[in-house]
C-alpha cells in the first residue's frame, strides 16, 4: 500500500498520468463506465490517475433523502475502486455538477481522502486547488501537476471562472516551487472547465460549412471547427462548443507569464477531444468518461499523458476509448442512443425546443386544416 505522505517520483526518468473526467454518476453506476476504467487502468498501469470534477451527477434524483450524504460516500467509493484497488496514486478537483448535490465541495473531498492512494498535494488552496510535484533523481521537483477546482454555474447562466485569488495562489505556488527546484518546474494543468483560450484553437466558419458547431453565449451564433494548423493530435474531434466562462480573468495570460505551464487539459464538455497550441501552452480536451450522461457513444474516452524526466513539456498523449478497448457493445443501448444525440446545455436544448414546439404546432395546423376541408 502506498504509505501517508509518500512523494510521487519519475520512475527510471518515466511518469505516466491516466485523466479521467465526467463520470457524472448517479447512485446506479454504470457498468459501462467501471469498464472503461477497469479496461483503460489494465492496459496502461499509470503512475497517477487524476479526476477532473463531475465525479458524480449532483442534480440525479438518486441523490435525494435523508441519507444522501452516505449514498454520495458510496457512490464515489464505487466510481474510484478501480483505482483503488490496484493501489495506484490518484488526485480529484471538482466541476459544476459535484456541488449540486448540496453536499460542498470541502464536505465531499473527506470522502476521497478516507483512501491511502489519495494524493493530498502541496500548497493546498481550498477542496480542489493544489499542487502535485513530481520529484526527478535527484530528489527536487522535475515536473508539476496543478489541480485546479475551477468553479461551478453561474448566477444568470453559464459557468463560474476561476478567481483572482486562485490567480494569485497560482503565481505564490509558481514561486515556492522554483525555490525548491531552483528553476521554474515546467508544469500542466488540469480544471474541469476551458479557459476562454479555447477559442484561439478553433477557426470559425460558416453556418453550413462541414462540421460547424454553433457556439453560445459570449460567442452566441458563431460556428467554429478545430484549426488545423495547431491540431497536435491526427483523430481529433469536436461535437460541441467550449463552454467557457463569460468573464475571462486572466487565468491563461498567468500561467504563460514565466513559461513554466505547458498544457492546459480539461473535460466539461463530453463530445470533445483534442489539443491545440495557442501562445505556447497546449490546450485539450479528453472525453467523458460516463455512460450515465450525454456523451459519444462508444467513442466515451480517457487520456494518458506519457512525460519524460529529461523534458516534461515534450510529453506524448492519446486517448483509449470504450471502442477500442471494449467494443462496440454496451449495457444499455437505448439509453445511449438517446444520450449520443441529447443536446449538450441548456443553451443548446432552447433551439431544439423551438424547432419542436415549431413541428408540432405546424403539425398541428396541417391536422386542423384537414378536418376543415373533410
Amino acid at each position: 500500500m502506498r504509505s501517508e505522505g509518500e512523494t510521487l517520483k519519475f520512475k527510471n526518468g518515466k511518469f505516466k498520468v491516466m485523466h479521467i473526467t465526467d463520470t457524472q454518476e448517479s447512485a446506479a453506476v454504470a457498468k459501462d463506465t467501471l469498464k472503461l476504467i477497469n479496461a483503460a487502468l489494465d492496459a496502461e498501469k499509470p503512475d497517477l490517475v487524476v479526476f477532473t470534477g463531475d465525479q458524480i451527477k449532483g442534480y440525479s434524483v438518486t441523490f435525494l433523502g435523508k441519507n444522501k450524504e452516505e449514498i454520495i460516500k458510496k457512490t464515489i467509493g464505487k466510481i474510484i475502486e478501480p483505482v483503488v484497488k490496484r493501489d495506484i496514486p490518484f488526485a480529484v478537483t471538482f466541476g459544476n455538477h459535484d456541488r449540486q448535490t448540496g453536499i460542498s465541495n470541502d464536505r465531499q473531498i473527506k470522502f476521497y481522502e478516507e483512501y491511502s492512494q489519495c494524493v493530498k498535494g502541496a500548497n493546498v488552496f481550498g477542496s480542489g486547488t493544489y499542487t502535485v510535484p513530481v520529484e526527478g533523481a535527484d530528489g527536487k521537483p522535475a515536473m508539476n501537476i496543478y489541480m485546479v477546482d475551477s468553479g461551478g454555474d453561474a448566477k444568470g447562466g453559464g459557468y463560474e471562472a476561476v478567481t483572482p485569488e486562485q490567480i494569485e495562489w497560482y503565481k505564490s505556488a509558481r514561486e515556492s516551487l522554483k525555490e525548491q527546484a531552483g528553476k521554474y518546474v515546467p508544469s500542466i494543468v488540469f480544471q474541469h472547465i476551458p479557459v476562454s483560450e479555447y477559442y484561439h484553437v478553433l477557426r470559425r466558419v460558416g453556418k453550413h460549412d462541414k462540421n460547424a458547431v454553433r457556439a453560445f453565449r459570449t460567442h452566441k451564433n458563431e460556428y467554429y471547427v478545430p484549426e488545423e494548423k495547431v491540431m497536435k493530435d491526427k483523430d481529433y474531434f469536436m461535437l460541441e462548443p467550449p463552454s467557457i466562462p463569460d468573464v475571462n480573468t486572466g487565468e491563461f495570460e498567468a500561467m504563460k507569464e514565466k513559461g513554466d505551464v505547458f498544457a492546459i487539459f480539461v473535460g466539461h464538455d463530453h463530445k470533445n477531444s483534442f489539443v491545440g497550441t495557442y501562445d505556447g501552452i497546449d490546450l485539450g480536451y479528453t472525453p467523458s468518461c460516463g455512460f450515465n450522461v450525454y456523451g459519444e457513444g462508444t467513442k466515451r474516452a480517457v487520456r494518458v499523458f506519457e512525460f519524460s524526466e529529461e523534458n516534461p513539456a515534450d510529453y506524448k498523449t492519446r486517448t483509449l476509448s470504450f471502442r477500442n478497448l471494449i467494443g462496440r457493445k454496451v449495457q444499455t443501448p437505448i439509453k445511449d442512443f438517446l444520450f449520443k444525440y441529447a443536446p449538450t446545455t441548456v443553451d443548446a436544448a432552447i433551439p431544439m425546443i423551438i424547432k419542436a414546439v415549431i413541428a408540432i404546432v405546424g403539425i398541428a395546423a396541417v391536422i386542423a386544416l384537414i378536418g376543415f376541408i373533410f
